[in-house]
């Protein structure tokens, strides 16, 4: 069954993790999210991720009285912000909580976990 997991982090750490360059921390971070991405390739478990651009370059496209209207910034202003998603193809909920745990001890991130809907689709 497919997992949408979904990787949030403050925006205000963004912005200080972001500002120039990658921090340290944040490089470091990645290095090991890198290495497990690896694994999940390997076991076959990995079907995508990408990180995200900063919300500040985002567009929302919603409907009005007056037609479809564009404009600049997130769908929501929140604290947290969605900064990457994967795609992960596992046996089951608690095989996809094992694997997102793995990544908030990696990013230090929450990650919320969504099932993708489809023919073996089941609540």
């Amino acid at each position: 069954m497919k997992y949408l997991l979904l990787g949030y982090t403050p925006a205000e750490a963004w912005d200080a993790a972001t500002a120039d360059a990658p921090s340290e921390e944040a490089l470091a971070a990645f290095a090991v999210y890198r290495e497990f991405e690896k694994e999940l390739i390997a076991s076959g478990e990995l079907v995508s991720t990408e990180g995200l651009g900063h919300p500040a370059v985002s567009t929302t496209v919603r409907p009005t009285p007056e037609g479809v209207v564009a404009t600049d910034g997130p769908f929501a202003e929140l604290k947290e912000v969605l900064a990457s998603f994967a795609v992960i193809d596992v046996r089951d909920r608690e095989r996809a909580t094992e694997i997102a745990a793995r990544i908030v001890r990696a990013l230090g991130e929450p990650i919320e976990i969504r099932p993708v809907m489809g023919e073996d689709f089941a609540p």
